[in-house]
């Protein structure tokens, strides 16, 4: 990655956004060749030259305080995920980005077993270029789309770009899409000599006229906590909240969990994938590898459509409403 043209783009794009009106400033009319606000404005809002500001922009981030940052950070009312990526980036311009060690691609053994014995709970650890380095059952059988193709390992920006399933799994494709391409564009603010990261953003934007429009916005977001619904092809609707916790004794790797509340369809419709799951990994046949599930019934005589009607079997019962 450019890191300068990189800074360039964000910072140009952020400025793009601010009215002046927005921005508190005074707007005396007339017609603006671009949108938002000039150079010169967000050098008054943040108390320098334009020269110096005009040469930030630029790409001349190297050597520039903190507190230089912070007052254009404000002038240009960043988010806190844009604010992170603006000091990312004036730290990669330094001397010593370059010997950041590559991004970890595996995990240690007992991290393995924190995600196995999560087994009521899809549990996986991502890196920061969106590839799944570690899952339990329960988040391969969530993801089971995406494991039908052999290509490992599986990656979330190859899958919402480059694989039609992914517009069936997802209920909010495009919120989806916009996520990957955030978390991607923040990660090459964090590491913009990852060769590997480069080589991904050069094939989807080779293969995807939707990543190429959508990286082109130079968004950023956070990624730590929130909400997913997924339209899954063997137990229907989940809405899931998950969490995110970086591992700190491997940087660049964070563990993530995806809970339903209790007692909601949706915390059935796990119970339900989690019989699959844990009879599939019985006869060692972790889930799935290679397909989707065509059994929809789980070992206790749950069905898939008997979880769409909200039907659960109950041990010792019958079928229940």
């Amino acid at each position: 990655m450019n890191n300068r043209n990189e800074i360039r783009e964000f910072l140009a794009s952020r400025r793009a956004k601010l009215t002046p009106e927005q921005a508190g400033l005074p707007d005396f009319g007339g017609v603006r060749r671009v949108p938002g606000l000039r150079r010169g404005e967000v050098a008054l809002l943040a108390g320098m030259s334009v020269e110096y500001y005009t040469r930030v922009e630029r790409g001349s981030l190297a050597g520039v305080s903190d507190s230089v940052l912070e007052a254009i950070a404000r002038a240009l009312q960043l988010n806190e995920a844009e604010n992170e990526h603006l000091f990312n980036l004036a730290r990669a311009a330094g001397p010593a980005a370059r010997r950041r060690r590559q991004p970890a691609q595996a995990i240690h053994p007992s991290v393995q077993l924190i995600l196995d014995g999560m087994a009521g709970i899809p549990a996986f650890v991502q890196n920061g270029r969106l590839d799944i380095v570690a899952a339990n059952d329960l988040a391969r059988a969530l993801y089971s789309p995406a494991y039908e193709d052999p290509a490992r390992p599986v990656n979330f920006a190859r899958f919402a770009f480059l694989n039609r399933r992914s517009e069936s799994l997802y209920a909010d494709w495009n919120l989806a899409a916009d996520t990957s391409v955030a978390l991607l564009h923040a990660e090459a603010g964090r590491d913009p000599f990852d060769k590997g990261l480069s080589d991904l953003i050069g094939e989807l934007s080779t293969r995807s006229e939707e990543f190429r429009r959508r990286w082109a916005q130079r968004n950023v977001r956070l990624h730590r906590t929130g909400a997913k619904t997924f339209q899954h092809p063997a137990v229907g609707r989940l809405d899931l909240h998950f969490n995110g916790l970086e591992l700190t004794a491997t940087p660049g790797l964070t563990m993530f969990t995806y809970t339903a509340e209790p007692g909601s369809p949706s915390a059935d419709g796990l119970r339900l994938l989690a019989s699959w799951a844990a009879t599939a990994a019985e006869s060692s046949e972790r889930p799935p590898e290679n397909a989707v599930p065509d059994e929809r019934t789980a070992p206790d005589g749950t069905t898939a459509v008997d979880l769409h009607q909200g039907h659960v079997r109950q041990p010792g019962r019958g079928h229940q409403a």
